[in-house]
C-alpha cells in the first residue's frame, strides 16, 4: 500500500526493488553453474563476447523473475488492508502465513517439483551445447529463469509472507536451493525442506488457535 504521500507507482516501484533484491540473495547463488557451462561451450562459438554472453543470460533469467514480482504486486497490494487492520491480522494473519507455508512445504514433495529440479540440473549442464550468440544466451536465462521460478518460487515466498527480511535468512533459503538443485542428495534435501516448512506452518495454525481459544 502507498505509504504517506507516496504514489501507486511509487508503492510498485518499492515493491519490485525488494523482490529484486529477494531474488538475488535467494537465486543467483545457484546461477553461477549455469554462466560456467555455457562459457565454456559458448565462447568461439560464435562472434558475441563472454562477458556480453553472461550479460544476457543474466538478464534473462532476471526478467522472469520481474515479471513475476510484477504480477505478485497487485495480490500483495490487496492483503494489505487486512494485514493492517489489527483486528484481521491478529486472527487470520497467522493462520493465512501458516497456510502459505504449508502448501510451500507441500509443493516440496510433488513430482513436479522434482521434474523441475531435473530440468534446471540438465539446462546447466547442456548449457555449453548452446551456440554463442545474444539469442541464445537471452533464451537460456528465459529458460532457467522459467524452470527456477517454478521450482523455487514457493520457497521465496515463505520470508515474503512472514515478513523475514533478514539478509541471513535469505541467505539460508539460497544455500538451500542450490544444494537441492546440484548436491547429489539434492532431492532428498527438496523433501526434507518441505517436511520441515510443513511442520512450522502447523504450528503457525496451531499457535494461531490456540491464542484464539
Amino acid at each position: 500500500m502507498p505509504m504517506f504521500s507516496q504514489t501507486w507507482s511509487g508503492a510498485a516501484a518499492a515493491f519490485l526493488g525488494m523482490w529484486m533484491v529477494m531474488t538475488v540473495a535467494m537465486m543467483l547463488p545457484s546461477f553461477p553453474p549455469v554462466l560456467w557451462h555455457y562459457g565454456r561451450g559458448a565462447v568461439g562459438a560464435g562472434d558475441t563476447p563472454r562477458g556480453v554472453l553472461a550479460v544476457l543470460v543474466t538478464a534473462g533469467y532476471l526478467f522472469v523473475w520481474t515479471v513475476l514480482g510484477i504480477a505478485a504486486f497487485p495480490v500483495s497490494a490487496a492483503l494489505s488492508p487486512m494485514q493492517m487492520d489489527p483486528s484481521v491480522s491478529v486472527r487470520i494473519g497467522p493462520i493465512a502465513v501458516g497456510v502459505v507455508v504449508v502448501a510451500a512445504g507441500a509443493w516440496q514433495l510433488t513430482a513436479r517439483k522434482a521434474r523441475h529440479l531435473a530440468c534446471c540440473r540438465q539446462l546447466a549442464r547442456h548449457a555449453r551445447a548452446l551456440p554463442g550468440d545474444a539469442g541464445a544466451a537471452w533464451r537460456l536465462g528465459l529458460h532457467y529463469g522459467l524452470h527456477c521460478s517454478r521450482c523455487c518460487a514457493n520457497l521465496m515466498v515463505v520470508p515474503l509472507v512472514m515478513g523475514v527480511m533478514d539478509v541471513r535468512a535469505m541467505a539460508a533459503i539460497g544455500s538451500v536451493i542450490t544444494v537441492e538443485r546440484f548436491a547429489p542428495a539434492g532431492d532428498r534435501v527438496a523433501r526434507a525442506t518441505g517436511f520441515v516448512l510443513i511442520a512450522g506452518g502447523v504450528l503457525l495454525i496451531a499457535r494461531a488457535f490456540g491464542v484464539e481459544g
